[in-house]
Protein backbone atom coordinates (compact mmCIF):
# COMPACT_ATOMS: atom_id res chain seq x y z
CA UNK A 1 0.00 0.00 0.00
CA UNK A 2 2.86 2.34 0.92
CA UNK A 3 4.64 1.60 -2.50
CA UNK A 4 1.21 2.56 -4.06
CA UNK A 5 0.97 6.10 -2.67
CA UNK A 6 4.98 6.54 -3.11
CA UNK A 7 4.28 5.59 -6.93
CA UNK A 8 1.43 7.77 -6.76
CA UNK A 9 3.18 10.65 -5.13
CA UNK A 10 5.56 10.32 -8.06
CA UNK A 11 3.45 10.33 -10.90
CA UNK A 12 1.65 13.00 -9.55
CA UNK A 13 5.08 15.47 -8.99
CA UNK A 14 5.99 14.33 -12.61
CA UNK A 15 2.98 15.62 -14.10
CA UNK A 16 3.53 18.72 -12.33
CA UNK A 17 6.68 19.29 -13.91
CA UNK A 18 5.22 18.79 -17.55
CA UNK A 19 2.12 21.25 -16.69
CA UNK A 20 4.89 23.66 -15.64
CA UNK A 21 6.64 23.16 -18.85
CA UNK A 22 3.81 23.90 -20.80
CA UNK A 23 2.63 26.45 -18.99
CA UNK A 24 5.56 28.47 -19.50
CA UNK A 25 5.98 27.05 -23.64
CA UNK A 26 2.38 28.59 -23.76
CA UNK A 27 3.35 32.15 -22.20
CA UNK A 28 6.27 32.56 -24.29
CA UNK A 29 4.20 31.64 -27.52
CA UNK A 30 1.25 33.47 -26.76
CA UNK A 31 2.88 36.25 -25.39
CA UNK A 32 6.12 36.21 -28.46
CA UNK A 33 3.90 35.40 -31.32
CA UNK A 34 1.43 38.32 -31.46
CA UNK A 35 4.31 41.42 -30.72
CA UNK A 36 6.25 39.85 -33.91
CA UNK A 37 3.71 39.88 -36.20
CA UNK A 38 2.68 43.10 -35.26
CA UNK A 39 6.69 44.26 -36.54
CA UNK A 40 5.81 42.16 -39.73
CA UNK A 41 2.13 44.54 -40.30
CA UNK A 42 4.11 47.55 -39.15
CA UNK A 43 7.05 47.52 -41.25
CA UNK A 44 5.21 47.15 -44.71
CA UNK A 45 3.44 43.82 -44.36
CA UNK A 46 0.19 43.24 -45.07
CA UNK A 47 -0.56 39.70 -46.09
CA UNK A 48 -2.91 38.60 -43.56
CA UNK A 49 -3.48 34.77 -44.95
CA UNK A 50 0.23 34.70 -44.79
CA UNK A 51 0.13 35.84 -40.52
CA UNK A 52 -3.07 32.99 -40.75
CA UNK A 53 -0.24 30.43 -42.11
CA UNK A 54 2.14 31.46 -39.35
CA UNK A 55 0.49 30.34 -36.64
CA UNK A 56 0.30 27.11 -37.77
CA UNK A 57 3.19 26.82 -39.86
CA UNK A 58 5.93 26.15 -37.59
CA UNK A 59 4.69 22.00 -36.73
CA UNK A 60 7.88 20.52 -38.60
CA UNK A 61 10.18 21.70 -35.25
CA UNK A 62 7.92 19.23 -33.03
CA UNK A 63 9.28 16.33 -35.65
CA UNK A 64 12.57 16.82 -33.34
CA UNK A 65 10.68 15.74 -29.56
CA UNK A 66 8.99 13.14 -31.66
CA UNK A 67 11.54 11.37 -32.74
CA UNK A 68 13.53 11.76 -29.22
CA UNK A 69 10.18 9.89 -27.28
CA UNK A 70 10.35 7.40 -30.28
CA UNK A 71 13.86 6.60 -29.77
CA UNK A 72 13.05 6.41 -25.78
CA UNK A 73 9.75 4.59 -26.11
CA UNK A 74 11.81 1.94 -28.37
CA UNK A 75 14.54 1.52 -25.79
CA UNK A 76 12.59 0.81 -23.02
CA UNK A 77 10.53 -1.60 -25.00
CA UNK A 78 13.71 -3.57 -26.13
CA UNK A 79 15.19 -3.61 -22.12
CA UNK A 80 11.55 -4.56 -21.04
CA UNK A 81 10.73 -7.27 -23.93
CA UNK A 82 13.85 -8.29 -24.89
CA UNK A 83 12.35 -10.77 -27.65
CA UNK A 84 9.89 -8.63 -28.85
CA UNK A 85 10.33 -8.55 -32.86
CA UNK A 86 7.33 -6.07 -33.53
CA UNK A 87 8.45 -2.72 -35.00
CA UNK A 88 7.75 0.33 -32.38
CA UNK A 89 5.95 2.89 -34.34
CA UNK A 90 6.81 6.54 -34.45
CA UNK A 91 3.33 7.74 -34.91
CA UNK A 92 0.48 5.75 -32.99
CA UNK A 93 -2.50 7.54 -33.74
CA UNK A 94 -5.26 5.93 -34.80
CA UNK A 95 -7.38 6.46 -37.71
CA UNK A 96 -10.24 7.87 -36.03
CA UNK A 97 -8.62 10.38 -33.69
CA UNK A 98 -6.61 11.14 -36.56
CA UNK A 99 -10.29 12.21 -38.43
CA UNK A 100 -11.13 14.14 -35.56
CA UNK A 101 -8.22 16.51 -34.90
CA UNK A 102 -7.87 17.26 -38.84
CA UNK A 103 -11.08 18.28 -38.49
CA UNK A 104 -10.58 20.59 -35.41
CA UNK A 105 -7.48 21.78 -37.40
CA UNK A 106 -9.64 23.25 -40.05
CA UNK A 107 -11.32 25.15 -37.51
CA UNK A 108 -8.55 26.09 -36.15
CA UNK A 109 -7.22 27.21 -39.04
CA UNK A 110 -10.21 29.27 -39.38
CA UNK A 111 -9.78 31.06 -35.68
CA UNK A 112 -6.33 31.68 -36.97
CA UNK A 113 -7.50 33.78 -40.15
CA UNK A 114 -9.57 35.83 -37.86
CA UNK A 115 -7.27 36.48 -35.23
CA UNK A 116 -4.62 37.49 -38.10
CA UNK A 117 -7.76 40.50 -39.59
CA UNK A 118 -8.33 41.57 -36.02
CA UNK A 119 -4.34 42.04 -35.09
CA UNK A 120 -3.64 43.78 -38.90
CA UNK A 121 -5.96 46.98 -37.44
CA UNK A 122 -5.37 46.84 -33.75
CA UNK A 123 -2.63 47.75 -31.89
CA UNK A 124 -1.28 44.62 -29.91
CA UNK A 125 -2.24 45.73 -26.26
CA UNK A 126 -5.92 45.95 -27.18
CA UNK A 127 -5.89 42.82 -29.55
CA UNK A 128 -4.38 40.32 -26.40
CA UNK A 129 -6.85 42.34 -23.84
CA UNK A 130 -9.69 41.01 -26.32
CA UNK A 131 -8.41 37.77 -26.93
CA UNK A 132 -7.91 36.99 -23.16
CA UNK A 133 -11.59 37.15 -23.24
CA UNK A 134 -11.21 33.49 -24.70
CA UNK A 135 -11.49 32.23 -20.89
CA UNK A 136 -15.58 33.32 -20.80
CA UNK A 137 -15.96 31.65 -23.87
CA UNK A 138 -13.71 28.73 -22.60
CA UNK A 139 -15.69 28.48 -19.10
CA UNK A 140 -19.01 28.21 -21.13
CA UNK A 141 -18.24 25.66 -23.47
CA UNK A 142 -16.22 23.62 -20.58
CA UNK A 143 -19.28 23.61 -18.68
CA UNK A 144 -21.53 22.00 -21.71
CA UNK A 145 -19.05 20.25 -23.19
CA UNK A 146 -17.00 18.12 -20.45
CA UNK A 147 -18.69 19.33 -17.00
CA UNK A 148 -16.34 21.85 -15.63
CA UNK A 149 -17.24 22.10 -12.22
CA UNK A 150 -17.51 26.22 -10.78
CA UNK A 151 -16.24 27.90 -8.15
CA UNK A 152 -17.42 31.04 -6.82
CA UNK A 153 -14.02 32.57 -7.73
CA UNK A 154 -14.19 30.99 -10.81
CA UNK A 155 -17.35 32.76 -12.03
CA UNK A 156 -15.63 35.83 -10.55
CA UNK A 157 -12.97 35.57 -13.13
CA UNK A 158 -15.84 34.95 -15.96
CA UNK A 159 -17.24 38.03 -15.43
CA UNK A 160 -14.52 40.50 -14.46
CA UNK A 161 -12.58 39.17 -17.95
CA UNK A 162 -16.25 39.87 -19.64
CA UNK A 163 -16.71 43.12 -18.20
CA UNK A 164 -12.95 44.27 -19.22
CA UNK A 165 -14.03 43.34 -22.76
CA UNK A 166 -17.27 45.58 -22.36
CA UNK A 167 -15.30 48.81 -20.93
CA UNK A 168 -12.38 48.24 -24.05
CA UNK A 169 -15.16 48.04 -26.45
CA UNK A 170 -16.73 51.32 -25.06
CA UNK A 171 -13.34 52.73 -25.46
CA UNK A 172 -14.33 52.84 -29.70
CA UNK A 173 -11.54 53.66 -31.63
CA UNK A 174 -9.71 56.01 -29.26
CA UNK A 175 -6.45 53.95 -29.51
CA UNK A 176 -6.71 52.94 -33.08
CA UNK A 177 -3.11 53.26 -34.92
CA UNK A 178 -2.62 56.23 -37.60
CA UNK A 179 -4.08 56.18 -41.22
CA UNK A 180 -6.82 53.45 -39.60
CA UNK A 181 -10.18 54.29 -39.95
CA UNK A 182 -13.07 54.05 -37.31
CA UNK A 183 -14.44 51.11 -39.66
CA UNK A 184 -11.10 49.32 -39.91
CA UNK A 185 -10.61 49.11 -35.99
CA UNK A 186 -14.42 47.67 -35.34
CA UNK A 187 -13.71 44.97 -38.40
CA UNK A 188 -10.66 44.78 -36.05
CA UNK A 189 -12.55 44.21 -32.80
CA UNK A 190 -15.32 42.25 -34.35
CA UNK A 191 -13.13 39.81 -36.06
CA UNK A 192 -10.48 39.63 -32.64
CA UNK A 193 -13.91 39.04 -30.31
CA UNK A 194 -15.17 36.17 -32.72
CA UNK A 195 -11.22 34.50 -32.77
CA UNK A 196 -11.64 34.39 -28.86
CA UNK A 197 -15.32 32.83 -28.96
CA UNK A 198 -13.89 30.51 -31.56
CA UNK A 199 -10.77 29.51 -29.49
CA UNK A 200 -12.86 29.40 -26.75
CA UNK A 201 -14.74 26.54 -28.01
CA UNK A 202 -11.61 24.66 -29.61
CA UNK A 203 -10.08 24.04 -25.75
CA UNK A 204 -12.88 22.37 -24.22
CA UNK A 205 -13.68 20.24 -28.02
CA UNK A 206 -10.12 18.88 -27.40
CA UNK A 207 -10.13 18.37 -23.90
CA UNK A 208 -13.79 15.93 -24.75
CA UNK A 209 -12.05 14.27 -27.27
CA UNK A 210 -8.71 13.17 -24.89
CA UNK A 211 -11.60 12.30 -22.63
CA UNK A 212 -13.39 10.02 -25.29
CA UNK A 213 -10.41 8.71 -27.40
CA UNK A 214 -10.23 5.08 -27.15
CA UNK A 215 -6.59 4.93 -27.10
CA UNK A 216 -4.36 6.16 -24.00
CA UNK A 217 -3.19 9.61 -24.42
CA UNK A 218 0.28 9.90 -23.79
CA UNK A 219 2.52 13.45 -24.43
CA UNK A 220 4.08 11.80 -27.22
CA UNK A 221 0.30 11.38 -28.83
CA UNK A 222 -0.10 15.03 -27.24
CA UNK A 223 2.84 15.83 -29.85
CA UNK A 224 1.21 13.96 -33.05
CA UNK A 225 -2.06 15.70 -32.26
CA UNK A 226 -0.71 19.47 -32.52
CA UNK A 227 0.91 17.76 -35.41
CA UNK A 228 -2.17 16.99 -37.25
CA UNK A 229 -4.04 20.36 -36.01
CA UNK A 230 -1.11 22.74 -37.30
CA UNK A 231 -0.78 20.30 -40.39
CA UNK A 232 -4.96 21.12 -41.54
CA UNK A 233 -4.60 24.67 -40.05
CA UNK A 234 -1.76 25.21 -42.20
CA UNK A 235 -3.41 23.80 -45.82
CA UNK A 236 -6.27 25.71 -45.14
CA UNK A 237 -4.49 28.64 -44.83
CA UNK A 238 -2.64 27.58 -47.67
CA UNK A 239 -5.80 27.66 -50.00
CA UNK A 240 -6.42 31.05 -48.79
CA UNK A 241 -2.67 31.93 -49.87
CA UNK A 242 -2.96 30.50 -53.23
CA UNK A 243 -6.25 32.28 -53.95
CA UNK A 244 -5.00 35.18 -52.60
CA UNK A 245 -1.97 35.35 -54.76
CA UNK A 246 0.59 35.63 -51.49
CA UNK A 247 3.41 33.63 -52.67
CA UNK A 248 4.51 35.06 -55.69
CA UNK A 249 4.18 38.62 -53.62
CA UNK A 250 6.01 37.46 -50.55
CA UNK A 251 9.02 38.28 -52.63
CA UNK A 252 8.21 41.30 -53.78
CA UNK A 253 7.24 42.29 -50.11
CA UNK A 254 10.63 41.33 -48.37
CA UNK A 255 12.29 43.52 -51.13
CA UNK A 256 10.25 46.64 -49.91
CA UNK A 257 10.32 45.61 -45.92
CA UNK A 258 11.14 48.34 -43.83
CA UNK A 259 13.82 47.00 -41.81
CA UNK A 260 14.86 44.47 -45.20
CA UNK A 261 14.68 41.31 -46.96
CA UNK A 262 16.63 39.54 -44.88
CA UNK A 263 14.85 40.59 -41.25
CA UNK A 264 11.72 39.95 -43.46
CA UNK A 265 12.77 35.74 -43.54
CA UNK A 266 13.73 35.86 -39.53
CA UNK A 267 9.94 37.86 -38.58
CA UNK A 268 8.22 34.73 -40.71
CA UNK A 269 10.34 31.74 -39.33
CA UNK A 270 10.51 33.04 -35.16
CA UNK A 271 7.30 34.15 -35.88
CA UNK A 272 6.07 30.67 -37.12
CA UNK A 273 8.33 29.00 -34.01
CA UNK A 274 6.50 31.23 -31.29
CA UNK A 275 2.97 30.54 -32.51
CA UNK A 276 3.85 26.87 -32.35
CA UNK A 277 5.00 26.36 -29.08
CA UNK A 278 1.73 28.55 -28.00
CA UNK A 279 -0.51 25.78 -29.87
CA UNK A 280 1.96 23.08 -28.11
CA UNK A 281 1.77 24.77 -24.74
CA UNK A 282 -2.29 24.57 -25.41
CA UNK A 283 -2.35 21.14 -25.43
CA UNK A 284 0.46 20.17 -23.46
CA UNK A 285 -1.44 22.38 -20.63
CA UNK A 286 -5.01 20.50 -21.23
CA UNK A 287 -3.32 17.41 -21.29
CA UNK A 288 -2.07 17.96 -17.74
CA UNK A 289 -4.68 19.90 -16.41
CA UNK A 290 -8.06 21.03 -18.20
CA UNK A 291 -9.39 22.83 -21.27
CA UNK A 292 -9.81 25.79 -18.94
CA UNK A 293 -6.47 25.73 -17.37
CA UNK A 294 -5.48 26.14 -20.86
CA UNK A 295 -7.60 29.00 -21.65
CA UNK A 296 -6.46 30.98 -18.20
CA UNK A 297 -2.69 30.76 -18.97
CA UNK A 298 -3.67 32.50 -22.22
CA UNK A 299 -5.44 35.53 -19.77
CA UNK A 300 -2.31 35.30 -17.82
CA UNK A 301 -0.39 36.30 -20.83
CA UNK A 302 -2.18 39.40 -21.17
CA UNK A 303 -0.84 41.64 -18.85
CA UNK A 304 3.06 40.51 -20.17
CA UNK A 305 2.17 41.21 -23.96
CA UNK A 306 0.57 44.69 -22.19
CA UNK A 307 3.73 45.85 -21.15
CA UNK A 308 6.20 44.51 -24.16
CA UNK A 309 3.91 45.94 -26.21
CA UNK A 310 3.85 49.39 -24.66
CA UNK A 311 7.85 49.47 -24.46
CA UNK A 312 8.72 47.77 -27.59
CA UNK A 313 5.84 49.57 -30.04
CA UNK A 314 5.33 52.44 -28.00
CA UNK A 315 1.13 52.02 -27.65
CA UNK A 316 -1.13 54.36 -26.07
CA UNK A 317 -2.18 52.69 -22.29
CA UNK A 318 -4.84 54.79 -21.64
CA UNK A 319 -6.86 55.05 -18.48
CA UNK A 320 -9.77 53.04 -20.27
CA UNK A 321 -7.19 49.72 -21.23
CA UNK A 322 -5.91 50.40 -17.78
CA UNK A 323 -9.31 49.72 -15.74
CA UNK A 324 -9.64 46.68 -18.85
CA UNK A 325 -6.44 45.52 -17.72
CA UNK A 326 -6.95 45.54 -13.92
CA UNK A 327 -10.21 43.58 -14.28
CA UNK A 328 -8.60 41.10 -16.13
CA UNK A 329 -5.89 40.81 -13.20
CA UNK A 330 -8.56 40.71 -10.75
CA UNK A 331 -10.00 37.77 -12.73
CA UNK A 332 -7.13 35.86 -12.92
CA UNK A 333 -5.98 36.50 -9.34
CA UNK A 334 -9.92 35.13 -8.33
CA UNK A 335 -9.63 31.45 -10.23
CA UNK A 336 -5.93 30.84 -8.99
CA UNK A 337 -7.16 31.70 -5.64
CA UNK A 338 -10.19 29.41 -6.04
CA UNK A 339 -7.81 26.94 -7.53
CA UNK A 340 -5.25 26.63 -4.77
CA UNK A 341 -8.33 26.66 -1.99
CA UNK A 342 -9.89 23.22 -4.23
CA UNK A 343 -5.88 21.92 -4.21
CA UNK A 344 -5.77 22.42 -0.53
CA UNK A 345 -9.17 20.76 0.36
CA UNK A 346 -8.41 17.40 -2.46
CA UNK A 347 -4.97 16.80 -0.44
CA UNK A 348 -6.84 17.25 3.44
CA UNK A 349 -9.45 14.82 2.36
CA UNK A 350 -6.54 12.57 1.07
CA UNK A 351 -4.34 12.50 3.69
CA UNK A 352 -7.77 12.07 5.94
CA UNK A 353 -8.49 8.78 3.63
CA UNK A 354 -4.88 7.64 4.27
CA UNK A 355 -4.43 7.75 7.96
CA UNK A 356 -8.20 5.65 8.40
CA UNK A 357 -7.39 2.14 9.02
Amino acid sequence: MVEGVVEAQKERMMKRILLLINCIIQVIGTCGGPLVIRLYYIHGGNRVWLSCFLQTAGFPILLVPLTISYIIRRRNRELIISNDTSKEKIFTMKLPLFIVFALIGVLQGLDNILYSNGLAWLPVSTSVLIISTQLAFTAVFAFVLVRQKFTPYSLNAVIMLILGAVILALNGSGDRTAGETKKQYVKGFVMTLAAAVLYGFILPLVELVYKKAKQPITFSLVLEIQIVLSLFGTLFATVGMLINHDFKAIPIEAKHFKLGETIYYVVLVVTAILWQLSGLGAMGVIFCASSLMSGIMIAMSTPITEVLAVIFYKEKFQAVKGISLVLSLWGFVSYFYGEFRETRKIKKDNISETIQP
